[in-house]
């Protein structure tokens, strides 16, 4: 009995598997960010672009 009590304190105890996740959740605050980033900035890229292809125009071949 007294080393199931002992293991179930050193479970308890053991934080080596907080640092991992911790890690995790900062890697995907950091994933969300880059997501909404580029989706707010990918919509006034393609009007730019957009803009730009409308004032090229064709040589006469």
């Amino acid at each position: 009995m007294n080393t199931i009590s002992t293991a179930l304190k050193q479970f308890v105890n053991d934080e080596d598997g907080v640092t991992a996740i911790e890690y995790g959740m900062i890697a995907a605050l950091i994933a969300t960010a880059l997501a909404l980033g580029v989706g707010a900035v990918s919509g006034k890229l393609t009007s730019a672009f957009d803009f730009i292809a409308s004032k090229m125009t064709t040589p006469a071949a």
